[in-house]
């Protein structure tokens, strides 16, 4: 819960600057653009060579994965059938198939499930969330973003190979099994400590609750999708292959996660809708504070 009280006090903040007279009104654009080009490598170089492979924790492994092959033909779907903008819906692609796994899962995770639960929610982080964050949604934010009308192959693929948090993935895998000397280990941990702050106080600073109708709507379909279907297709699934027990809890619940910040600011500094996104992560997490605890309460009956 005192993650959750963080979160809130620096959207706090992020609306207590915006009213501030005197400060500039790209103020959002550049807090997004230190983390996404420095504060989120870091996150992503101190995570990724914690990575173990193993056969073990599978449920939790390949969850998120699944949810990507549903949640992506979703949008698509309700995109042509509800005629979303093209920005719209790149922006949907990457915020919705990736949660908070990390920086509000592990921490309530660990208080509604106990340490026993920590490294299936860490698999689930680890090898799903963050993976598909430095790849899958790179590839849709240079794919989407209005910067380049009709991208060609070779410049996804350059912007890809260019964009620093990929780039802290790769060297994140080579640096697996090496230790490094404790002066860059406390850079790298300092670093990365600025994103969440950083990127929820420039969600706080755009974040507007009047959206016009078109947006309303939206925004309740995705939080609909990202709150309640995703961990319910989960649990469906994994119930219809006979799978119970505490690894098959954390999935559903990571599953059940707001978007991801870290997403929503590739989203962001894409030009893919910011303030539909921004919504759906400062609401997400507001509604978050209701929908987990009930989630787990139903886990928790359903044994």
């Amino acid at each position: 819960m005192d993650n959750f009280l963080l979160i809130l006090a620096y959207l706090g903040i992020g609306l207590c600057l915006r009213r501030l007279r005197g400060m500039p009104g790209n103020t959002s654009e550049v807090l997004n653009a230190y983390a996404l080009n420095v504060a989120l490598p870091a996150v992503i170089l101190s995570n990724v060579p914690l990575l173990t492979f193993s056969s073990a924790l599978l449920i939790p492994t390949i969850t998120p994965w699944l949810l990507m092959l549903l949640v992506v033909p979703l949008v698509l779907l309700l995109g042509r059938l509800l005629h979303w903008p093209r920005n719209v819906v790149g922006a949907l692609l990457i915020v919705l198939p990736l949660g908070n796994t990390s920086y509000l899962g592990f921490p309530l995770v660990q208080s509604f499930f106990g340490t026993a639960g920590m490294p299936y929610a860490m698999v689930y982080d680890q090898l799903g969330s963050f993976l598909a964050l430095a790849s899958y949604a790179v590839v849709i934010a240079a794919f989407y973003s209005p910067q380049v009308a009709t991208p060609s192959a070779r410049a996804i693929f350059t912007r890809i190979v260019s964009f620093p948090p990929f780039l802290a993935l790769l060297a994140g895998l080579a640096l697996r099994g090496t230790t490094l000397p404790p002066l860059v280990e406390q850079l790298v941990a300092t670093v990365a400590a600025t994103l969440v702050p950083l990127v929820m106080i420039a969600v706080g600073f755009q974040i507007s609750i009047r959206l016009a109708r078109s947006e309303r709507l939206t925004l309740a379909i995705a939080l609909g999708i990202k709150l309640v279907l995703m961990p319910l297709c989960t649990f469906i699934l994994w119930k219809a292959l006979g799978q119970r027990g505490l690894a098959t809890q954390i999935a559903v619940f990571q599953a059940a996660m707001p978007p991801m910040i870290s997403a929503g600011t590739i989203a962001i500094m894409a030009g893919l809708a910011p303030r539909l996104v921004a919504g759906l992560i400062g609401i997400g997490i507001l509604l978050s504070l209701v929908t987990l605890p009930t989630l787990y309460w139903l886990l928790s009956q359903s044994g």
